[in-house]
């Protein structure tokens, strides 16, 4: 919300300050007018837009994923009731009602006028017949005038033209559009001012047609300061009294040239562009995949270069085959069996034959083929995650797994009141069968918050057990949960 705010706000000011600099002198009113409500549609909807800028950026690649085996790190939230955003929202919703009901008398006295009294029809718009003594207006197709000055035809033809124009161009729809937005933004204030600049345009259509009509600017001016006096009551209606009047006798005198209305009105393209990159631009920075050679935490050791293309049979005691795998998917027990390359050999004293024995040492390569027996008599040995052919996984994935412990973690009231913000770290053993066991608490943040750890993980359905030589296999998990107690 508050990004919406200051970016149809930012874009809202600009586009208006322009106006008043560029546009509000000319004599260009109908695209002024098309000028003024398409920025408030445009400027309303720019911070629903955006426009991503992709930056490329090389990173090597790493792997599938940047979390180690057997760490899992997320976020449980408890929400709490923020008074401070209830109360913004509370008195948001008075001050808007209010104006709703104020906007809403306005419109049925209006139309209550209509009913309760005498109506003629005038062209295309209706004329209604008031007692008061007030000043022409207009509200959609109907205008309002004085029954007394009616019938003694004290009214000028001007001053019908006048008000005739609002009703065919259609002007009260302007005014009821930017109330609706001034009733919805009440807290904004540059919806005043763009009601002002829309009703002054409205006031220079209305005074265009009728000095072409009649042709003489001197008494127009010289009847509209007859008027400029009277007061109007009703905020939704055009009329002659508007504030600004002497505005409106200086536009009337002035010519703009086709070619310098052309050449501002080009000037506001590269200005809606400008506001577009300026307000919805996001830059993304976009990976740039490169094959690069990755060291591991510890150096590659001379062994591991030495079998790096040899395949390790693994043959349980009874001799049989069960796995074949590369030195990196070794587990520490099946490492210990592997036997040592062959000793350095006697390097000669001659340089040439030096260099060359020097040459074969670096190059040296181990067997195609090594067996290895392991002893797998023991069922319940445990693996670490990095041990596993596949990885134990909670049904559905990792993202249902975090999703299941929010749901069900609670923190309690004393711990809320602390605005505790920290990790708990636990470990626990996922069984052959999915099922957890063996929770340990290796360090929690008090208030309960490892215990209810581990209360929600005896919870858990059971797992996808992660599998060694092609078996279910007992593993230990290890698992660091961060709590944030909102405030």
């Amino acid at each position: 919300m508050i990004d919406f705010i200051i970016k149809s706000t930012l874009s809202l000011s600009v586009l208006l300050a322009v106006y008043h600099l560029l546009l509000e002198k000319e004599k260009i009113h109908q695209f002024n007018r098309f000028y003024l409500l398409f920025s408030l549609v445009f400027s309303l909807s720019i911070p629903f837009i955006t426009i991503e800028v992709i930056q490329e950026s090389i990173r090597p690649l790493m792997g599938k994923t940047s979390i180690k085996p057997g760490e899992v790190t997320m976020a449980i939230i408890e929400d709490s009731i923020n008074y401070w955003i209830i109360s913004l929202w509370g008195i948001y919703a008075i001050v808007t009602s209010v104006l709703i009901i104020r906007f809403v008398r306005n419109i049925w006295k209006l139309t209550s006028r209509i009913k309760s009294n005498p109506v003629v029809d005038y062209k295309n718009s209706k004329l209604v017949l008031l007692k008061e003594k007030i000043l022409p207006h207009t509200f959609l197709d109907t205008i309002f005038i004085n029954e007394t000055d009616y019938y003694n035809r004290k009214i000028e033809a001007e001053l019908y033209t006048h008000e005739l124009i609002h009703v065919t161009q259609k002007h009260t729809l302007d005014i009821l559009c930017i109330e609706l937005l001034k009733m919805l933004f009440w807290f904004n204030p540059v919806f005043i001012f763009y009601k002002k600049a829309i009703q002054l345009n409205h006031e220079f259509l209305a005074d265009e047609k009728v000095v072409k009509s009649y042709n003489n600017v001197p008494f127009y001016q010289n009847l509209l300061l007859s008027v400029a006096n009277a007061n109007s009551s009703y905020y939704l209606a055009s009329n002659l009294n508007y504030s600004i009047t002497k505005k409106r006798l200086i536009m009337m005198t002035k010519t703009t040239s086709a070619s310098r209305s052309m050449l501002k009105k080009l000037v506001l393209m590269p200005l809606f562009s400008a506001l577009v990159f300026l307000v919805c631009a996001k830059t993304v920075a976009q990976e740039k995949k490169t094959e690069t050679t990755i060291k591991s935490s510890t150096s590659i050791t001379g062994m591991e270069k030495y079998f790096e293309n040899t395949t390790f049979k693994i043959k349980d005691a009874n001799g049989n085959n069960i796995a074949e795998k590369r030195f990196a998917q070794l587990t520490s027990e099946e490492m210990k069996n592997i036997p040592p390359p062959p000793p350095p050999v006697e390097v000669s004293t001659n340089k040439q034959e030096k260099g060359k024995q020097l040459d074969e040492l670096k190059n040296a390569e181990g067997p195609e083929y090594v067996e290895l027996t392991v002893n797998n008599s023991n069922t319940d040995t445990v693996y670490n995650v990095a041990e596993t052919e596949t990885k134990p996984t909670f049904p559905g994935g990792m993202n249902a797994f975090y999703q299941f412990v929010a749901e069900n973690f609670k923190i309690s009231e004393e711990a809320t009141k602390m605005k505790l913000k920290g990790k708990v770290y636990l470990t626990f053993m996922i069984e052959k069968d999915g099922s957890l066991s063996e929770f340990r608490i290796l360090r929690d943040m008090g208030y309960g918050t490892g215990e209810e750890a581990v209360r929600v993980l005896k919870l858990s359905p059971k797992w996808i057990p992660g599998t060694v030589h092609g078996e279910a296999a007992r593993v230990m998990y290890s698992l660091p949960i961060t709590i944030q107690s909102a405030p």
